[in-house]
């Protein structure tokens, strides 16, 4: 790391400031006053106007707010807020200095979160919303206390008019959440955040993470975090006048700022969306919180093979992707070939689309479809450009990697595609899953004890007047949720695992009871119901007693 990666400095163009902290801790507590939070806003707004607003449609809001805000004084402070940063309309200096008492107008100026508007009116210049999660039961070692937070970012395209800016900073969105929550939380002393945008994965690290280095190629980003972590201070439990305690701020491109340094932990929502390279490309030309510049899926495959460089021993990093499938090719191909086989792998991928859906998903993330003529091309150039490659399909999923601890060997190497719903958080669930590895790597398996665990439950379908059923299946109720089909030997075993036989046991008894026939071969059925067995342990239908 030089100095010159370390950003300091809040005051950047187009920006909120940061270097104010009498009026950052003035807009807190106003805020905080109103009840300007995540369950205060859905009580304003209603069941049906809230929903509305999650799928970017405000005008429902628009019509509960607007009566709101001839209700008693607290209620018409929160709908004239709502109004400002969530629905972008323009409110009356006057009603804003009623609203937030403490920092005024005035205040909101100097911060750079709010602009004049016609006369007497003001409107937002960033969005600015409240965040949070509630506590979970966890153990001593991870913050396990939820959080009440509000974040600042750009304007998204349902705020705004016109093609979204270049440096665009992307607030919370569904990519930011899902690696929320499918990101292990345990305790660890470093953890990186890796194109933190407008630091959502910073926030919720500071909760289980002694120190978080967060990154971004951006200025802007980086400085839309900086307010972010400041204004929210108390509730990250950082100190304002100590940031650099628990927090480093590093700009530069992906490794880069913390090349020779190791973490417990990264987490990374990279710039990760495939865009068509154009001949004398700048990088302004690009929108930086999606495109990390690189042709292809490039940007996803460098990461994968570089990130087991800045993990410390039996350290884990959590990213997702996107991944070109070439025609007729399976999907995990690409992927397979940019894990190390010295590393821990499993990428599950979650959603599939072809040439067209991509393209249309990500030309009108930013707007672009309301330019005809830019749409067109734009349209024509991602088509090209698959095509340049003979691309059928692209994946989009998550991705889990360990380096493996000291003098220990990779445990294990999973492509799995799994698109139906999930349990979420998930998290906790892939961590499980990951501790059932590491136990069947160092545990004789034919000397254990299994029980079934909790959320598992048996189905059986049989034609009519049959004497036994056709089809027999496991079903978990949490975490992925999965299904596995039984043979009949498979659905004895698990029928009498509650702790009493062991594994080997159990085998010996199924063999006396359905063996001993014709061609009957004792190795081949304990051998296959074995391996069947460490299937189900490994996907956490039965667990070690």
């Amino acid at each position: 790391m030089t100095d010159s990666t370390l950003f300091t400095d809040g005051n950047i163009p187009d920006a909120p400031r940061s270097d104010l902290p009498g009026l950052l801790e003035a807009l807190a507590a106003d805020l905080g006053t109103i009840s300007y939070t995540v369950d205060g806003v859905a009580e304003l707004l209603g069941e049906a106007a809230h929903s509305a607003l999650s799928r970017d449609q405000l005008v429902p809001a628009l019509i509960v707010t607007g009566r709101a805000l001839s209700g008693d004084p607290t209620t018409a402070a929160l709908a004239a807020v709502v109004r400002l940063w969530l629905l972008a309309e323009p409110q009356p200096a006057a009603t804003v200095d009623a609203a937030l008492p403490s920092i005024r107008t005035q205040g909101l100026l100097q911060l750079g979160l709010v602009e004049p508007s016609a006369e007497g009116l003001v409107q937002a210049r960033v969005d600015l919303r409240p965040y949070g999660w509630a506590g979970t039961e966890g153990d001593d070692t991870v913050s396990s206390g939820g959080a009440d937070l509000w974040v600042a970012s750009d304007l998204a395209a349902h705020q705004r008019p016109g093609v979204l800016r270049h440096d665009h900073v992307l607030g919370i969105g569904q990519a930011s959440t899902t690696l929320v929550q499918v990101t292990t939380r345990r305790h660890v002393a470093r953890a990186l955040d890796l194109g933190t945008g407008c630091g959502i994965q910073t926030f919720h690290l500071l909760h289980h993470a002694e120190h978080v280095t967060a990154t971004d190629i951006s200025e802007r980003a980086l400085a839309f975090t900086r307010f972010n972590l400041l204004l929210n201070a108390a509730e990250l439990h950082v100190d304002p006048a100590n940031l650099a305690d628990r927090v480093s701020l590093r700009l530069g491109s992906l490794l880069e700022p913390v090349a020779g340094e190791k973490f417990e932990l990264v987490v990374s929502n990279p710039p990760f969306v495939i865009t068509p390279r154009s001949a004398g490309e700048a990088a302004a030309d690009q929108f930086t919180y999606r495109d990390g510049g690189l042709p292809g899926d490039d940007i996803v495959a460098s990461l994968v093979r570089a990130l087991p460089s800045v993990l410390a021993p039996a350290g884990t990093a959590q990213l997702l992707g996107n991944w070109e499938i070439p025609e007729g090719a399976a999907w995990d191909e690409r992927p397979q070939s940019w894990a190390s086989q010295d590393t821990d792998a499993w990428f599950i991928q979650r959603e599939q689309v072809g040439p067209e859906q991509y393209a249309e998903t990500w030309l009108q993330d930013a707007s672009e479809s309301r330019d005809r003529r830019l749409y067109q091309d734009s349209y024509a150039a991602y088509l090209d450009d698959f095509a340049s490659r003979k691309v059928g399909a692209i994946g989009f999923g998550m991705i889990w990697l360990r380096r493996p601890a000291q003098g220990a060997a990779p445990v294990l190497s999973r492509f799995e595609e799994i698109t139906y719903p999930i349990e979420q958080p998930v998290g906790p669930h892939l961590g499980a899953a990951v501790e059932r590895a590491d136990w069947l790597a160092a545990h004789e398996l034919a000397d254990a004890h299994l029980l079934v665990a909790e959320d598992v439950t048996e189905e059986r379908h049989q034609r009519p007047g049959a004497e036994h059923p056709g089809v027999i299946l496991l079903r978990q109720g949490a975490g992925l949720r999965r299904t596995n089909l039984l043979s009949t030997e498979l659905a004895g075993f698990v029928s009498a695992c509650d702790g009493d036989l062991s594994v080997g046991q159990i085998i010996g008894a199924l063999e006396a009871l359905l063996g001993g026939y014709d061609g009957f071969d004792a190795g081949t059925f304990h051998g296959g119901l074995l391996a069947d067995v460490r299937n189900l342990v490994r996907d956490g239908f039965l667990l070690p007693a």
